[in-house]
Order: C-alpha cells, then structure tokens, then sequence
C-alpha cells in the first residue's frame, strides 16, 4: 500500500533509515542503547496520540499504526520498548489530575519515556501482584511481575495491582521509578529467542510503597477487564512491520523468483491489513472478535510466509547473526506470542488445524 504522509510517520522513517535500521542486529545482540533511545525521544513519536494541549500529536490511529510499522520493521526491539510508553499515556489522559499534572506533558513531549508492568494482572484468578492501601493513601505492592520491557532505558513505568478480593475487587494502577530500591529489585536480565535487546527483566515486588499522588486509576477488576479482553484480538501493526521489511529483502535481492514472490505476498499482505484496520476503524470495539481473530490468524501466516522466504532467498548466508533475515524470523516468533491471551491461542491452534 502507498506510504500515509504526516510529519510524524516521515519522521519515523528518517528515524528508521537513520538510526534505528542500521544498528538493528547490534541491539539483537547486545541491548537497545541509550543513544537510540534519546533518538527516539528526539522524533516526536512518543507523543503520537497524546493530546496537543500537553505537548503531544494528537494524531489519527492511522498515523500511530503507520509509525508502529515502520519502527517495527527497523528494529523490533527498540519498537517493543517505546510501545510500552503509549498505553500509559492513554492511562494519564482519563487518569487522576496529580498524576497526569506530573507526568503527562514529558511524557507526550518526548522528554521522558515510560515503561509498564501490568499484564499478570490478565492470570485472574490468580494474583500475582498484590495491591495493599495504606492509612495515608499511600499504595504498597508485593508479588513478582514476570515480564518487565525498558529496565535501564524507562524514566517511569505504569504498575498495576489488584486488591486481595481479586475479581471482586480493584485494580490499582500507580506511577513508580524503574529503579532498584526499597522494595523493589529487578532479577537478571532474560535471554529469549528474541527481544532480547529489549532489556526485558523480572521485578521482585517486597513492600514497594508509593504517595497517594502516583494513583493513576483506581476501578472494579471486573470493569477493566471486561475493557482490556478484546484489544489483543486486534492485529498488531508490528506484524505488518515486520513482514514488509521481509519483502523488502526479497526486492533487494535481485532475483526475478524473489521480486514475483514479493509481489504476490505483499498483495495478500495488504489485503489482510485493510481489512484488520477496517474492523479497527469501523466496528465497535468488543464486536466482530471472531472476525478480528481471524484475520490476526491470516497476518501471522502472513509475516511467517515473508519472513520464511526471505531465509530462503538468503540461503546460508540468511542464518549470520548479521543477517537481517534470521532476526526479521525470530522477532516475528515473538510476535506471535506477544500479548498472547487464551483467546488469541485458541483462534490460532483452530487456523493451523483447519
């Protein structure tokens, strides 16, 4: 499909072409880097869908899908880590007003980026982090968080906990600084197949204590769940990312076999991605989740079949950790499992029998 014109997504291709693109198998290797960051704050796409009135874009969900495309198609793993920063900005805007008075406006301005540990809170009814208030407003939080993405690259980070009632209860989503102190302590680094340079780590919660003033949002468990099940139903514009970057391989390589494989997968590649943001734009969220499984099905087929081909025109030379095709391969396994819900598993186990 034609490339969408707006500042923001031309500055996110100067960004990828720049920066971002170039150093893409080193941060595979060896972690995403202050530096890259600081470009990536830099650009403006931090405050894609903040509002204007606190420095940020304000921009069509087209545009931030546009941008999440082509940051994810330069280098996943710098994307994984500024895309943890969007989902607390969206928190603030509708949150408590200390908090969003603190946070909001560097937020959307780039000057800070925020990270977020919050997804144990979707393995109910089992509580992996607890959420305790305490007699001067304050909030303390014990448990472990598996998955925390930015450690050593976040200036803030989104946490959320629920209350001892569980499905009856709340959640509590606070403001906390990504440093090891009182109460809490990072685990080592994970080595995964992928993503590794997203600097991804455990979080040891034992007493960690907050003011009342980082209260984000305070709401029924139930409320918010009912909310948060059908996003992940939804395609990840990183899909698409990665599977251009794919056929971008298969165009480089001067074969002729290459060039028509390209073309036919990048017809259906775009016929998928029109219909994912037509149920994006056009449906209700909550409606249609079984044609959005659907079609988040046929895009990971998609991204396997471009990525899958641009090993094979590489041949030997495709599995060199300097390759961008083997590491396209094993960023696109991990978007498969990103986000994962049960929901989204059983849709895909269904697609691969059928």
């Amino acid at each position: 499909m034609p490339p969408l014109h707006h500042p923001l997504a031309d500055a996110a291709r100067r960004l990828a072409d720049d920066v971002l693109g170039p150093a893409a198998e080193r941060h595979d290797r060896e972690g995403v880097t202050s530096e890259a960051i600081a470009a990536v704050k830099a650009s403006g796409v931090l405050g894609a869908n903040a509002p204007a009135a606190y420095g940020g874009s304000a921009a069509p969900a087209a545009v931030g899908r546009e941008v999440a495309e082509i940051l994810a198609g330069a280098c996943c793993s710098t994307f994984f880590v500024q895309a943890q920063h969007h989902t607390p900005v969206r928190t603030l805007m509708a949150g408590e007003e200390a908090a969003r008075e603190r946070w909001l406006r560097p937020l959307a301005e780039g000057r800070a980026l925020a990270g977020i540990a919050f997804s144990h809170l979707r393995a109910f009814p089992k509580l992996p982090v607890r959420a305790t208030e305490l007699p001067d407003g304050s909030w303390r939080f014990d448990g472990r968080v598996p998955w925390y993405t930015g450690w050593g690259l976040n200036d803030v980070f989104l946490l959320g906990g629920a209350t001892e009632d569980g499905e009856v209860g709340e959640v509590v989503f606070v403001l906390a600084e990504p440093r090891e102190q009182a109460g809490l302590k990072p685990t080592a680094p994970l080595q995964m197949a992928a993503l590794t340079g997203a600097r991804t780590v455990g979080l040891v919660l034992d007493g960690l204590t907050v003011p009342p003033e980082a209260l984000v949002v305070r709401q029924r468990y139930e409320e918010w769940a009912t909310a948060d099940r059908p996003k992940n139903t939804n395609t990840n514009p990183a899909v698409f990312g990665v599977a251009r970057a794919a056929l971008d391989l298969l165009d480089a390589a001067e074969d002729g076999e290459a060039e028509d494989t390209a073309g036919v997968l990048r017809e259906r590649l775009d016929a998928a991605r029109r219909d994912a943001y037509a149920l994006v734009d056009e449906v209700p969220a909550g409606e249609e989740l079984q044609a959005r499984l659907a079609v988040k099905t046929r895009a990971y087929d998609l991204m396997r079949a471009a990525t899958t081909a641009a090993i094979v025109v590489g041949g030997g030379r495709a599995f060199s950790l300097s390759a961008p095709a083997q590491r396209l391969a094993r960023e696109g396994l991990f978007l498969v499992v990103q986000g994962q819900t049960a929901e989204v598993r059983s849709a895909h186990l269904a697609a691969l029998r059928a």
